[in-house]
């Protein structure tokens, strides 16, 4: 535990490739990353990653999570908890982080968040983290919003969250899809004070991205 450590969860919103890739940039960054994953978010994944995780802390397996393709990163600064493990240390305020971001967000969990019903780790690790003032990203990825979802980024942004949409933006001139993702995931790192070239910054010279 240290205040440099960072939680991620994934939830069941389409976008699994968002989760993934912030999970990788934080471990490549030297911090520590807490994850815990919602069974939606499993379901999703299999669908858009072609991979299948196990919810259980004996089954969970990094290597499914970023692929066989990648190899060279410190899985030992990676902790699992189960989505339902009160236990964990990210469900107290005890328990020091940097911040969290809920990459993707799904409209069930961002609903819970707002309205302050921790029915499991991610909702209560989200809760902790608006009630000790620390940073709390989440990124949905959901089109059109209607206007419970927009009343509940409302909320959670007046209670000190931060809604962050995944919006890839255009004038970087992505040129693969993991430009995209990674213009999304450095806006992620941007909020969470994590150093990066992922992106070409507005008003800066071309040449200003690198592989993070």
């Amino acid at each position: 535990m240290a205040s440099t450590d960072l939680v991620v969860a994934l939830t069941g919103a389409s976008g699994s490739v968002y989760g993934v890739r912030l999970i990788e940039v934080l471990l490549r960054s030297g911090r520590t990353v807490h994850l815990t994953i919602s069974p939606a978010a499993v379901e999703v994944f299999e669908r858009e990653m072609g991979r299948s995780l196990g919810l259980n802390p004996s089954e969970f397996d990094p290597v499914t999570l970023f692929g066989p393709a990648v190899t060279d990163l410190d899985f030992s600064r990676l902790h699992y908890h189960h989505y339902r493990n009160f236990q964990s240390g990210i469900a107290s305020g005890s328990f020091l982080t940097g911040g969290m971001a809920i990459c993707p967000c799904s409209m069930g969990t961002l609903a819970a968040i707002a309205h302050g019903i921790s029915e499991n780790l991610i909702h209560r690790a989200a809760d902790v983290h608006l009630k000790e003032r620390r940073k709390l990203i989440l990124v949905p990825r959901e089109t059109p919003l209607g206007l419970i979802p927009l009343r509940n980024m409302v909320a959670i942004t007046e209670a000190g969250g931060t809604v962050l949409p995944a919006m890839p933006a255009f004038y970087t001139l992505p040129q693969t899809i993991s430009d995209m993702v990674d213009f999304v995931v450095g806006r992620i790192c941007d909020q969470l004070g994590i150093e990066h070239r992922l992106l070409e910054r507005w008003g800066l010279k071309e040449g200003m991205k690198d592989e993070g």
